[in-house]
């Protein structure tokens, strides 16, 4: 079911567009649409040169805010293709004072254009849509497609990590990983029952820790 367009939507992203950028292309088609770059100056935009950590898919912004909050020696990129939802992120973002997160409303696959390569140090995929149907799985946001974007995103030994509830869509994303020529490692079948420290629990896990249901999380980085 699609999502109500949020009252006053214009003027509420208008009012965080100093954290918002975006992507705005004529070109649907992107894979041509990435030949033509057109990088943002991220030293520019957050005011330093401090590693960038990138979270595509970050909702509501809770994983990014806190994370963001709780290390102000990195810049957090939070990707969300929702408009409706990625200006309740950044007025969570104003609202917390957060100066080291900066937000791109648009999908995935366009990243390339407006990120330089080799720029982003750590990838979070916390809870990606799964897309069951097999039809489907090309949209999965550890598709060896997506992959080969994030390699050239990555900077040298730079870490993916990746939390989800869906069993399946985990040990696709497993496949996946090795078959592109990442090493996989801190695997966790059950995230809650482990000593995992330092977790940031978003939206959707505290949805999954109440319905009693494991939590799968792994990290990859390239083969050297």
């Amino acid at each position: 079911m699609r999502m109500r367009k949020k009252k006053y939507l214009e003027d509420r992203l208008a009012a965080v567009s100093d954290i918002l950028f975006k992507i705005d292309t004529l070109d649907r088609n992107f894979n041509t649409s990435i030949l033509q770059k057109e990088y943002i100056d991220f030293e520019e935009w957050f005011g330093n040169s401090s590693p960038i950590y990138l979270e595509i898919g970050c909702g509501k912004g809770k994983f990014a805010v806190e994370y963001a909050k709780a290390h102000p020696e990195i810049n957090v990129l939070a990707v969300e293709k929702s408009a409706n939802v990625i200006v309740g992120a950044c007025e969570a973002a104003k609202q917390e004072k957060v100066e080291n997160l900066r937000f791109i409303c648009g999908s995935a696959e366009y990243l390339e254009k407006f990120i330089p390569e080799h720029t982003i140090a750590r990838l979070f995929l916390n809870f990606s849509c799964p897309f069951p149907k097999k039809a489907y799985a090309s949209h999965r946001l550890t598709h060896r497609k997506f992959l080969n974007i994030y390699k050239n995103l990555l900077c040298k030994g730079a870490e993916i990590h990746q939390k989800t509830d869906n069993m399946h869509f985990f040990e696709f994303s497993i496949s996946e990983l090795s078959q592109s020529g990442f090493d996989i490692y801190n695997v966790s079948l059950d995230l809650h029952n482990s000593d995992f420290p330092d977790n940031i629990i978003t939206e959707y896990e505290s949805r999954f820790i109440a319905l009693n249901q494991p939590i799968y999380r792994l990290e990859a980085k390239l083969n050297d």
